[in-house]
């Protein structure tokens, strides 16, 4: 776990449809906001089908877009859709990928909520490399941070040992750089 202006930010190994402390999980969703396989699959049955009658009435979604909705029968009020980038085929991912953090966190953000739990967007089934798609990630949360007013606590869930290293790993590294810099 770091701080950084008074937001925490931490990784935890986990199944993200079981953050009860938190206000906002973000669904790694498709651009139809359907029920599918992992992350999606996990939150929409968790959260039962008024979740995906909700999801119909903002669905298209571009990639990088966000949108929210209530969490339902999920232990958090509310879940933010995302499109996350198939990394093969997008020409620029890291930027689409940037997209879907800095979005999600400002949409929680002016709806006032403190504190949001994000999975590794783009990592399964969109095949973007876990290493770099860790990199991306932070550091557009760390580049968002100054902009943010509620939120408090950043969390990434992470489902496997392997991504949850990772992902910890880069979280100090980038952490540590940016420290350097200030």
């Amino acid at each position: 776990m770091v701080k950084i202006n008074n937001i925490e930010i931490e990784c935890v190994k986990g199944d993200i449809t079981e953050q009860k402390d938190i206000d906002v999980i973000v669904n790694a969703a498709n651009k139809y906001l359907s029920p599918g396989g992992g992350v999606a699959g996990a939150i929409h049955k968790k959260a039962g089908p008024l979740l995906y009658e909700e999801c119909k009435k903002y669905a298209p979604i571009n990639t990088g877009e966000a949108v929210i909705t209530k969490g339902y029968n999920l232990p958090n009020p509310y879940v933010i859709h995302t499109v996350g980038p198939v990394y093969s085929e997008e020409k620029n991912p890291a930027e689409k990928l940037t997209l879907c953090f800095k979005n999600s966190l400002k949409l929680a953000d002016n709806k006032g909520l403190k504190s949001i739990a994000f999975p590794a967007i783009s990592t399964g089934i969109f095949g973007y490399p876990v290493e770099e798609a860790s990199e991306v990630s932070i550091k557009a949360v760390l580049e968002t941070i100054p902009e943010l007013k509620s939120i408090k606590l950043i969390r990434f869930v992470l489902f496997d040992e392997k991504t949850y290293s990772i992902f910890a790993q880069k979280l100090e590294e980038l952490t540590k750089k940016n420290e350097r810099k200030s």
